[in-house]
């Protein structure tokens, strides 16, 4: 993925979201979408924080919104890969955010890993 293609794509993720629009955020993900992330397994239940499809991120992230009135995603950083993008940016409480989003040919995401830290972890050698 281009810088551009991934900064754009960034630019209007992060708008969706700190909107807290629904539907313009789902706009953003495949109807086949898989994503995992620990807030999955807090939120929805789920023992190994996957959920398969748009109607499932549909209810989590209603939950999400819900639960935190005051979201905002302050972004930091965008790494554009191999058709994928990593948004790096604030979350809730504080946290330190990482996606790894898997892109298809029109730019829907398909492919969710979400990483949560207090603060980056440090590779000691």
């Amino acid at each position: 993925m281009e810088l551009k293609n991934a900064n754009q794509f960034a630019e209007e993720w992060f708008a969706a979201w700190n909107s807290h629009d629904l539907d313009r955020i789902l706009a953003h993900y495949h109807p086949e979408v898989r994503f995992t992330s620990p807030f999955v397994q807090r939120l929805m239940g789920n023992a190994d924080g996957t959920l398969a499809g748009v109607d499932a991120l549909r209810e989590y992230f209603a939950r999400a919104l819900a639960a935190y009135p005051d979201l905002h995603f302050p972004p930091l950083a965008v790494l554009p890969g191999a058709g994928s993008v990593v948004l790096l940016y604030r979350s809730v409480n504080g946290l330190l955010a990482a996606e790894m989003m898997e892109l298809d040919d029109a730019g829907r995401v398909t492919r969710v890993r979400a990483h949560y830290a207090e603060d980056a972890g440090r590779i000691r050698g």
